[in-house]
């Protein structure tokens, strides 16, 4: 028995040395817990490359903390196991150490941040919740920047963010290149050139064998393949697919962000927030060599603002608006949504290309695109109407880089404009022609993308009309919709109705398309 030294848990998404959970932590006295429990992986049908990941990260992370010294006690995934909760596993080392107090980094969960706020009580314990400095911006300062602004806007937060990390900012204070947001560059289509870099892969060493193993017997009925399985397991790994991308995709990757491919599935995006968001890697150190590949001529403006807009930009800011907002905005429905979600939505077996190429590829990769996300699958359930719910709980379940407070606030708000506006200025709603205008896969569809309203027509054109008109009420006086309307309103009342038609129609048949 040693002198009731600290328990300091690390959880799954803080593998991360510097963790503040070790801050002045003692490797003689302190036992350090980490665990695979079924609560946890089982609450959502994870991904099984999610879980592979994972398991995988925090057994390797386990062992080089080990290696440096401590004491890690490791909680093995066993189904047989009675500690099937974090708090089973805790009071079971409360009890074996003697320890009096629970040291923690705050988690990205509410749900289980909750749960964690109720130890000190029900274990008669200790529990001291730490901030987590991974991130630039505290809950806090989240929390008054947002004060008295009745709506928040991302891009507005982000320059705050700018100023703060000094990233892409000249000497006298004015963004590099004169302008903050070089979004308006980065919509190209891709045609086959320039050729597209391999992804980066890492072959799975003896730990990461036997996860899949692992995986793929307890957790056989859960979504996706370990098949292929390359991501990245430890910050050795996680720095050199980080320098991958910034020596080999970085610099097409502004341009060709939107684009959407039938037969690429990773284009030039650096497929970093996996490791980003478990804590493999640090978010201010790939800006920082991002920012460094522009000052050395070797990636241009629109590539490296892109791409460091989308961690201290949106990442940043849909975490402040999680925080700010849970328990309530889990259950924000403003469009009064109920529709279940297609069963598609986890074979793919669906005749619309542009959903059946991004669930096949979220399938198999545990991972697709922003705008595959936000376009395609996102897309078409905002139009169709799904229960914001069940659309939230997919995108959590089938995304390697998904947490809740990640995930929620860009379904929810910025996918499925649930929350009223209150993240995203509109809804991003699109017929078919964007999908036509950013990709190819409207060329190989069973439907046609030039019909609105015959029996050969893409869904996504009726459905896009249905939701302008019924959405009247909502956004006939948002300033950015008005021409929309004024499109609806000029069409003849016989092809109105032949779209609301075609649209109620498919909305019948939703399992069907």
């Amino acid at each position: 028995m040693h002198d009731h030294g600290n328990l300091i848990l690390i959880l799954g998404d803080q593998l991360t040395p510097h963790i503040s959970a070790l801050a002045g932590a003692d490797r003689q006295r302190d036992t350090l817990v980490m665990a695979e429990v079924h609560d946890e992986a089982s609450y959502t049908n994870h991904h099984r490359k999610k879980l592979v990941l994972l398991f995988s990260a925090m057994r390797h992370f386990a062992r080089a903390l080990q290696e440096d010294g401590w004491q890690v006690h490791y909680h093995a995934y066993d189904p047989a196991s009675d500690r099937r909760s974090l708090e089973d596993v805790i009071r079971r080392q409360l009890a074996v150490t003697g320890a009096r107090r629970v040291i923690t980094t705050e988690c990205g969960e509410w749900r289980l941040d909750n749960e964690i706020r109720q130890w000190a009580q029900r274990l008669d314990v200790a529990v001291e919740i730490r901030l987590d400095d991974r991130f630039l911006a505290s809950k806090e300062e989240f929390a008054n920047w947002a004060k008295g602004r009745k709506q928040l806007r991302m891009e507005f937060f982000y320059r705050e963010m700018r100023r703060k990390t000094g990233f892409l900012m000249t000497p006298d204070g004015t963004p590099e290149g004169g302008q903050w947001n070089f979004d308006a560059d980065n919509r190209k289509k891709w045609t086959g050139r320039p050729p597209t870099p391999a992804p980066f892969r890492v072959e799975p060493d003896a730990i990461t064998r036997e996860v899949i193993e692992l995986v793929n017997r307890q957790f056989a009925g859960h979504f996706g393949t370990t098949d292929d399985f390359h991501f990245a397991v430890t910050a050795t790994d996680a720095r050199a697919a980080l320098a991958h991308f910034i020596d080999f995709a970085l610099p097409c990757f502004g341009d060709f962000q939107d684009a959407m491919s039938e037969t690429e599935d990773w284009l030039f995006h650096s497929i970093l927030s996996p490791s980003i968001n478990c804590g493999l890697l640090d978010p201010r150190e790939v800006c920082e060599a991002a920012v460094q590949a522009w000052y050395a001529g070797r990636a241009p403006l629109n590539a490296v603002e892109g791409f460091v807009r989308q961690i201290i930009g949106w990442r940043e800011f849909v975490r402040g608006i999680y925080w700010l907002h849970m328990p309530g905005y889990a259950a924000e429905n403003r469009l009064g949504y109920n529709r279940d979600l297609p069963w598609f939505y986890w074979t793919g077996d669906t005749r619309m290309r542009c959903m059946h190429k991004a669930i096949d590829a979220t399938r198999r990769n545990a991972y697709a695109h922003h705008i595959q996300r936000l376009m395609v699958t996102g897309n078409f359930a905002l139009l169709a109407g799904i229960r914001p719910e069940a659309i939230c709980d997919w995108y959590l379940a089938v995304y390697a880089d998904a947490y809740d407070w990640v995930e929620l606030p860009n379904v929810l708000g910025m996918v499925m404009h649930a929350d009223g506006g209150y993240l995203g200025s509109k809804p991003y709603a699109a017929s078919g022609k964007y999908i036509q205008r950013m990709s190819d896969h409207c060329a190989n569809c069973h439907y046609k993308v030039s019909h609105s309203t015959e029996e050969d027509a893409c869904p996504f054109n009726a459905l896009y009309w249905h939701f302008i008109h019924r959405h009247r009420k909502q956004f006939a006086a948002n300033p950015r919709m008005t021409m929309m309307y004024r499109n609806w309103d000029r069409q003849t009342p016989e092809r109105r109705q032949a779209l609301l038609g075609r649209a109620e129609d498919l909305l019948e048949r939703l399992e069907q398309l």
